[in-house]
This record gives structure tokens, C-alpha cells and sequence, in this order.
């Protein structure tokens, strides 16, 4: 077929294209003629290298790639294959973002290599260094011929340091330990004896100590000076004076007014006392004693007024000490509900009532730490073989075991007693007393008081008993009681002389107003300024 020329574009349709010869132009003109042929006819591809399997499969494979989704949307379709396709896909860009951050780290610069030789001599010349590193900087001298060594070096005409007195301490081994020679050191705490109780010195109190000059080193240094602080109120120096020493008191002026404090409720009665300045301690053993006459949680009203009265201790030098709390009350409508004043009576501190009553309620407590092993009633007995009352509790243990006191009282009876072999009766207050009995080891003497809890006896098994336990008796008015019916309640009133004496503390505090003891102390210096003889003739002649 010869080559054609095609004019105005070509047309496909179906198979049909509108060619003209390059011969018929010179003779037809520019017409055009239609022409039908058949599909051109294709070149063969090259053969393929590959195996036509291996190619089928890498062409499937090209295909299912290039319709697989990579980048799917994953707010849909949450769990599926798709969603987790797209969920591994983000991860893998992400960490190859991460893998390609730069490095931040510093960049080394140049370092100045270090000076050696002159050079490092003349810098040091010109630098100031501190006296911990021994200062030796600036240019240095060479001695002269002015310069002489020294044999020795020249000792100090003194010293001072200060000695701290530790916990179980004395004030002889603190001076002895300072250097003071023994002697000075027994006449020193010899003169502070004579003086104060050594036993009221509190541990951790420092003393200033001076030494002076000595003649040869081959003895210590005489003491030259001490002062301390004795006592809260008294200041102790020593001084020597004409080869003696000499003690020297300093009282320090000391305010003992309570601090009273008093509030309303409000809707914590902690909060309130703690804001109003009052120690914790104080606010915390004042609720434990206002709860044994009435519920704090309960009969307190918020417009209830709290009054707190603790020791409080001023001196003049601004020390403060705070004491043990004094009384507790409760104030509702302008009347007192609650007055709790602590008095000691008898050796014993207790909290009494504004009437002298003292109250401390509550069980008894337990005569031992073993388990309970029989009730009180009608049991068949292990030994005789039949039934009888059994009087009392019986309590299991280890032989040895300790027996306790269920409450203050006094010995009636220590001793060996029939079937009950070891035993002791207590009598208590209130027309009550406990028996224990089959101790190993009796611990108290007849006539002797015991306190709550204290160690009476030991458990054993003597007498009629089958193993080592503790029988324990509580009797009212003589008579055998069951002792799980009993609560005790121990009461105590004051009279007399010491009645009165007790309301006259009462009166004494109640009468303390509130927050007197922070207001300025009037020191034995200021009165003594005030009494200038200047200032007396000034007031004369203004007269």
C-alpha cells in the first residue's frame, strides 16, 4: 500500500479511515476518498523473558496493589482489615518522621588548652583565691635577710568554743571534754550545784567556754570564762578573778500567766481553737477530756463557746515554753455546760469537775492477755466430777504468763488458799473487789496498792487445777458477781481544806483574761530606765 497523506485529521469509525493517495492529487484534485480497510496490522511484541506463569502472577499481584487502599479513611470502619491496614501504615510514616529528626545536642567548640609553665604563673599572679584553697596566689617574695625561723610557733592567748550537754550527759565530762583540767572542772560543777539542781539542766543546752593562756604545754588551759543557761529562769556565768574563779547568777524575769483562749464552735471546734491560736496538743487533749462528760460530735453545738486554758511560760529574753493543758470548758447562753480542772490528789493527776467530782469511766481491763476458756455459771467441775457453780471467768495462757490489775485498788490477801491455790484478792472502790487465783508466782504483798494494768501474779496451775490457767472472781459487797455484768465506773471527790483549795485554783484561772499572757512583759531593765535620776529631776523641776 502506498503512503497516504492524511487531510483534515482522520476519523475511526469502526475500523473505517477517509485516506487520499499522493498520486490521485495531481490528477483528482484535493477530493477525498473513502477508503475501507482492515485493522493496521500490529508489530509482534518482543518475547518476554520472564515465564509466562511468573508474569501472569506479577501482573495479578501489580493489579491488586494499585487497587489496594493504603491511606484509608480511619474514622470509618473502626476494627476491620482496612482500618487496621491504614492503622499500620500511618505507625510506619511515623516513626520513619521520627527516625529523620536532627540531632540537638551541643556543638563542641574550640578548648583553650590549659596553661602550663610561665604563662600559668603569671595568671595565677593576678587571681584571687579563697581561703579554703589556702589563698597562696600573688607574686611572692623571697626572704631577706630580716627573716628568721621560728622554733616554735606562738601559741593563742586564748580560745572559745561551745560545749553542748547530750542526753544522759554531765556537766563535768562536757567541761572535761572542752579541755578544762579535772580539778577546775569539779569546782566549776561543785559551784553550779549549790545553785541549781545539775538534774535541771535540760540535754542539748550549749555552754560558752573560754580557755586562756597556759605556761607550758604540758598542762592545760585555765579556764577563763563559762556561761549557760541553767534554768528556763536563771542565767549561770563563772568568771575568774585573781587566780579564783567566782560564780555569777543572772535571773531572767519569767511570765507564768496562762494563755486562755476562748471561741465560737463554729462548724469545727479543732479548726476554730487552731486558728485562734492555740497550741495542738492543747486542742487535742482538750477534746479527749470534754468527751468523757459529753459526745463531742453530738451535745456541742456550733454556737457553743470553747474555753481553753493551757501553762504558758514567758521570758523576758523571748523564750516561750508551753505547758500541759489546765482546764476545759464549754460555755452555751452565757452558762458554763462543761468545767474541767486538772488537780493532783493523793500523788495522782486527774481531771475533776467544778463541783471536786473526778470521773474516769470505763471496762474493766482484761486480768490477762490469754482467750477465754469458761463463763461464769452451773458447770460439771473437771475434777470432783460433778456439777457446782463456777464462780467466776477462767482464762487460758502460757505458765508465766503475767495477771494484771482490772483497776486501782488495794492488796487484801496474797497467799496460798485452799482449792485456789496462789491468791490474790484486790479491794477497789465503789464496794467492789477481784480475785485471781492458781498463780505460779504472786507479784504484790498484802497492804499494798496496785494500779490499773499493773503486774499482780504470774499464771500457774496451783491448787485444784487441771492445767495452767487464771481463775478470776469479781465480787460486790463480798458476794460473788458475774464479772461481764460489771462496768465499771471509778469516782473520786475532793473536801475539806483540799476542796477548797481547788476552788480557789477554779476561781484563779476563770478570772485569767483572755490572751493576757501575750501582751509585753514588764523586764526589771525598763523599770530601772524609767527611774533614771535624770528623769526624777526633770519631773521636780517641771513641778
Amino acid at each position: 500500500m502506498k503512503p497516504c497523506l492524511l487531510l483534515g485529521g482522520s476519523q475511526h469509525r469502526e475500523g473505517v479511515h477517509l485516506f487520499k493517495s499522493i498520486d490521485m492529487l495531481a490528477d483528482q484534485g484535493m477530493g477525498t476518498a473513502a477508503m475501507a480497510v482492515d485493522a493496521p496490522v500490529q508489530e509482534p511484541a518482543p518475547a518476554s523473558v520472564l515465564p509466562e506463569k511468573l508474569a501472569h502472577k506479577i501482573d495479578d499481584w501489580r493489579d491488586r496493589l494499585a487497587q489496594t487502599d493504603w491511606v484509608p479513611d480511619l474514622g470509618r470502619d473502626i476494627g476491620s482489615l482496612t482500618w487496621f491496614r491504614g492503622l499500620a501504615t500511618l505507625t510506619l510514616l511515623c516513626g520513619f518522621a521520627l527516625s529523620c529528626l536532627p540531632d540537638f545536642g551541643p556543638i563542641n567548640g574550640h578548648a583553650k588548652a590549659a596553661l602550663t609553665g610561665l604563662h600559668a604563673d603569671r595568671a595565677r599572679s593576678q587571681m584571687i583565691a579563697p581561703l579554703a584553697f589556702g589563698a597562696d596566689t600573688g607574686i611572692s617574695m623571697a626572704a631577706t635577710d630580716a627573716v628568721r625561723p621560728l622554733s616554735e610557733s606562738p601559741e593563742r592567748p586564748f580560745i572559745e568554743l561551745v560545749a553542748t550537754l547530750g542526753r544522759g550527759d554531765s556537766l563535768h565530762r562536757v567541761l572535761q571534754r572542752a579541755g578544762v583540767a579535772d580539778g577546775q572542772a569539779r569546782e566549776v560543777t561543785d559551784m553550779v550545784a549549790g545553785e541549781v539542781s545539775l538534774d535541771e539542766i535540760k540535754p542539748g543546752t550549749k555552754i560558752d567556754v573560754t580557755l586562756g593562756r597556759r605556761f607550758t604545754k604540758n598542762q592545760p588551759r585555765p579556764l577563763d570564762h563559762l556561761a549557760f543557761r541553767a534554768r528556763f529562769d536563771l542565767n549561770l556565768e563563772v568568771l575568774r578573778s585573781a587566780d579564783q574563779l567566782k560564780l555569777n547568777r543572772k535571773p531572767i524575769l519569767v511570765d507564768n500567766t496562762p494563755l486562755r483562749i476562748k471561741g465560737e464552735v463554729g462548724s469545727s471546734l479543732y479548726r476554730s481553737a487552731r486558728a485562734a491560736g492555740a497550741p495542738a496538743e492543747a486542742v487535742q487533749k482538750y477534746l479527749q477530756v470534754i468527751g468523757k462528760t459529753m459526745s463531742v460530735s453530738r451535745d456541742i453545738r456550733s454556737t457553743d463557746k470553747y474555753d481553753i486554758i493551757v501553762e504558758y511560760r514567758r521570758a523576758e529574753t523571748g523564750e516561750v515554753e508551753v505547758g500541759d493543758l489546765l482546764f476545759a470548758g464549754i460555755e452555751r447562753d452565757g452558762k458554763m455546760k462543761a468545767q474541767m480542772l486538772k488537780w493532783t490528789s493523793g500523788g495522782r493527776s486527774n481531771w475533776f469537775e467544778a463541783s471536786g467530782v473526778g470521773q474516769s469511766r470505763g471496762e474493766l481491763v482484761r486480768p490477762t492477755a490469754g482467750r477465754q476458756t469458761s463463763n461464769y455459771g452451773m458447770r460439771r467441775h473437771p475434777i470432783l466430777r460433778y456439777s457446782r457453780m463456777h464462780s467466776g471467768m477462767d482464762f487460758g495462757g502460757g505458765y508465766g504468763a503475767p495477771i494484771y490489775a482490772v483497776t486501782d485498788g488495794v492488796v487484801t490477801y496474797a497467799g496460798r488458799k485452799g482449792g485456789y491455790g496462789k491468791y490474790v484478792k484486790l479491794k477497789h472502790s465503789g464496794k467492789l473487789g477481784s480475785g485471781y487465783a492458781h498463780m505460779s508466782r504472786i507479784a504484790v504483798s498484802n497492804g499494798s496498792r496496785v494500779r490499773k494494768g499493773q503486774i499482780i501474779g504470774y499464771i500457774g496451775s496451783t491448787g485444784l487445777s487441771t492445767g495452767p490457767h487464771l481463775h478470776y472472781e469479781l465480787y460486790r459487797n463480798g458476794r460473788k458477781i458475774n464479772p461481764s455484768s460489771v462496768k465499771f465506773v471509778e469516782r473520786s471527790e475532793l473536801a475539806g481544806k483540799e476542796l477548797a483549795r481547788f476552788k480557789e485554783e477554779l476561781r484563779r484561772l476563770q478570772n485569767v483574761t483572755p490572751g493576757a499572757a501575750l501582751s509585753a512583759i514588764k523586764s526589771a531593765s525598763s523599770d530601772q530606765e524609767q527611774q533614771r535620776e535624770i528623769s526624777r529631776i526633770g519631773k521636780q523641776s517641771i513641778s
